[in-house]
């Protein structure tokens, strides 16, 4: 079943990134017929010394609060403006701004997480955002972040499977996705190239011809059969691609050559706060594709 719909609790700091956030949170809660919450996560209280304390460091904490109110206040006039309406509004005041969004998400029973991400983009990309980066690794349910713009819908949906459990729920998701959206859904499986282990690095460009045609049959065979699958829900998949190679360099790299404007794809992740570590494979597409990024997970 797909995740919509839901709760969906938008992030929002204020900036550029966030107002792209902001623009496709409401679309899909449109869409969707989902919940929208908005938050805010203002600065925690100051660590540094004032000559007049207590009285200045009161001054301090309520002119932080009140400019963190303008800026909740100013992104709920631009959901309104949208056309969307927010069941409500958060303000949180935390110097650890991904701690709250993830806490907020779980009390809220939200079914989605939308932000934006100050990465630097494309496949030069080499950080992602510290506050959504956390988020992706610790955060309960799907997380959606947003780069590059705002997809434009209809848009072409860039759906990635592996055959997990995680992955079949993002292939309900993306289905019911590209179904309301009116947008195409192209479904991309890629298989592991084998590596030679040789001292000091590893090679896969030196394995014999009829190695790596031997792979390419294999993954051919195995994105048939997922779509075979994924088309038991109803949906309808406009291409199908097969690839070889590094999984996550060859979504990022299809993404870019298809002009996508969302990629959905599952996270083998722990789940929960707790989380420690988001499965590396969608941990590396979130950090380096071009578009939004949707990871789904149970």
């Amino acid at each position: 079943m797909s995740i919509f719909p839901t709760k969906i609790l938008l992030a929002s700091d204020g900036s550029e990134d966030a107002e792209m956030a902001t623009t496709t949170a409401v679309d899909l809660a449109k869409v969707s017929a989902s919940e929208l919450h908005v938050l805010h996560v203002g600065p925690g209280l100051p660590l540094y010394e004032l000559p007049d304390y207590p009285a200045r460091f009161e001054d301090v904490v309520g002119a932080q609060r009140q400019e963190a109110q303008r800026v909740l206040d100013e992104q709920v006039r631009r959901v309104e403006d949208l056309g969307a309406n927010v069941v409500a509004a958060h303000l949180e005041m935390d110097e650890r701004p991904d701690r709250a969004i993830v806490e907020l998400g779980e009390k809220l029973g939200a079914g989605l997480l939308v932000m934006g991400s100050r990465g630097l983009g494309g496949l030069r990309r080499a950080l992602l955002g510290s506050v959504s980066s956390s988020v992706v690794h610790h955060a309960h349910c799907p997380i959606l972040v947003v780069r590059g713009g705002p997809p434009a819908f209809p848009t072409k949906v860039l759906l990635a499977i592996d055959g997990s459990e995680d992955a079949q729920l993002a292939a309900d998701t993306a289905l019911d996705l590209s179904g309301k959206l009116e947008s195409e859904l192209h479904v991309v499986y890629v298989e592991p190239m084998p590596e030679r282990h040789t001292k000091p690095v590893r090679f896969a460009v030196d394995l014999p011809p009829e190695v790596v045609r031997s792979v390419e049959k294999e993954a051919e065979a195995k994105v048939e059969k997922l779509v075979e699958k994924v088309g038991e829900g109803g949906g309808q998949v406009t291409q199908a691609h097969a690839r070889v190679g590094s999984p996550a360099a060859e979504i990022v790299a299809l993404a870019e050559e298809l002009g996508v404007g969302l990629i959905v794809m599952g996270s083998r992740g722990l789940g929960g706060i707790r989380r420690a570590l988001v499965g590396s494979v969608s941990d590396a597409v979130v950090r380096h594709a071009h578009c939004p990024v949707l990871v789904v997970r149970h």
